[in-house]
């Protein structure tokens, strides 16, 4: 079944250690694009949440978001004293250089990476929760893109029906058309001269079959429409093939325009250029 690529999942989690949050958006794109925001404590598990992200998605730009909160355990604030005593050591060699230099804010040089200790926290069971969680998300967005990729099918077969439809009225149409066509130029050729020459009326009439002759591209289209509905059965990523399919399509759908003998043909064959591209809309976001 086809899968959509793009959905949102949010996971959190609550330990001893404290609290974390993995959201996942992913969007259409040509490859696997994965974008992390995370904070550089855990920034060594990247690598491996980019093989999990790689195990479970083949295609789309996913960006995830990490916001984790470790807890205070008793509760007071700990200060890197030796980091904040570099940090006002570096403030005053600058401060010598310059005329009338601010007073630095104690707040500020909180905010400064590392001038507040963090909490002693068991790292491998904060790697391991963050992994897993990770994963977890990854298959709430798994779900939620299957959900969405059954309704992309269940539009783009819609829209089969109604080209297999708009087909079928053209094959039906198309016998009183020719005649229509070839009544035409019998008159017009009475018009021109009384003694109708048989060999050139033989000539234009060989001439409209060809150029009317569509039986070929309609059934082409009969069988990129019976490929894109197999197509559509499989497990397995199918937006490349879906999207080769639609080119096909589109390339009959002209050709049956530049064969067109009447409005009515020209209509029909607007009409499956606008449900093709519906269809290839669609067929962007699938995986």
């Amino acid at each position: 079944m086809p899968s959509s690529m793009t959905a949102f999942a949010r996971q959190t989690i609550e330990c001893d250690w404290g609290t974390a949050a993995w959201e996942i958006r992913s969007v259409n794109h040509r490859y696997l694009e994965t974008n992390f925001r995370m904070p550089e404590t855990v920034r060594e598990i990247e690598m491996v949440l980019r093989e999990l992200a790689r195990k479970h998605l083949q295609r789309g730009k996913v960006d995830c978001s990490l916001q984790l909160n470790i807890a205070l355990g008793s509760g007071k604030v700990a200060i890197n004293h030796e980091l904040t005593t570099q940090y006002l050591a570096a403030c005053e060699q600058l401060a010598a250089q310059m005329d009338n230099p601010a007073k630095v804010s104690p707040l500020e040089i909180l905010r400064w990476p590392g001038a507040l200790k963090e909490p002693e926290v068991d790292r491998d069971a904060l790697k391991q929760a963050l992994t897993t969680l990770f994963e977890d998300t990854l298959i709430q967005l798994e779900e939620g893109r299957s959900r969405e990729g059954e309704k992309l099918k269940a539009l783009i077969e819609k829209r089969l029906d109604a080209i297999t439809s708009e087909v079928e009225a053209v094959r039906i149409k198309l016998p009183q058309l020719l005649e229509a066509q070839k009544q035409k130029i019998i008159n017009r050729l009475n018009e021109v001269t009384a003694d109708l020459d048989s060999d050139r009326l033989e000539q234009e009439l060989v001439f409209l079959a060809q150029k009317a002759d569509v039986d070929e591209e309609l059934d082409r289209i009969d069988t990129h429409l019976s490929e894109i509905r197999r197509v559509l059965k499989r497990s397995e990523p199918i937006g490349r093939r879906l999207d080769f399919l639609m080119q096909e399509l589109n390339r009959e759908a002209n050709t049956l325009a530049s064969k067109s003998i009447a409005s009515d043909t020209t209509q029909s064959s607007v009409e499956l250029k606008v449900l093709i591209e519906q269809m290839r809309e669609q067929i962007q976001n699938i995986e």
